[in-house]
């Protein structure tokens, strides 16, 4: 089990122990300890999600006005907010690198390789995995979700 998840779920010998354990997150990434560039905290992309979602269900709201007496009106608002939130997560993360809530609270999201631009695969990879939660949840000591494994990318401070 140790070999497949890394250094996630290190045993006793495994490769979490091979060398010694990072100083802050990002430190072996050669991101800096604190500031601009630094990996962005586990909160900080919380709040950036709650932010997306909030503004999701606003724009949703525009367009399609809740019913919370009627549930199949609910769902079908649940079902457009979902589709908005993914359009506001995915199109500005593939050309900006950031969502609205990104921005509002000062990160982003960069690829390790130095490319410019996120990229629709992997923006989308990353709107997929966010919606499931669970590999958004798990972080490695860098402080890099399953997400940004896959996708080869970090999420880091602007400011």
């Amino acid at each position: 089990m140790a070999r497949w998840t890394g250094e996630w779920l290190s045993a006793p010998g495994g490769a979490a122990s091979a060398g010694e354990p990072p100083r802050w997150p990002g430190e072996r990434l050669g991101l800096p300890e604190s500031g601009v560039g630094s990996a962005a905290t586990f909160g900080t992309r919380v709040l950036a999600l709650l932010v997306d979602l909030v503004l999701a269900s606003l724009v949703t709201a525009l367009f399609r006005r809740p019913d919370f007496a009627d549930s199949a009106a609910m769902q079908a608002y649940n079902w457009w907010a979902v589709v908005t939130w993914a359009v506001i997560t995915v199109v500005p993360v593939t050309f900006a690198g950031f969502t609205p809530g990104m921005a509002a609270t000062g990160i982003r999201v960069a690829r390790l390789d130095g490319g410019a631009l996120v990229g629709p695969v992997r923006a989308l990879v990353r709107g997929v995995l966010t919606f499931v939660i669970v590999p958004a949840l798990v972080r490695n000591h860098d402080g890099r979700s399953w997400l940004d494994r896959l996708t080869g990318t970090v999420v880091v401070r602007l400011r």
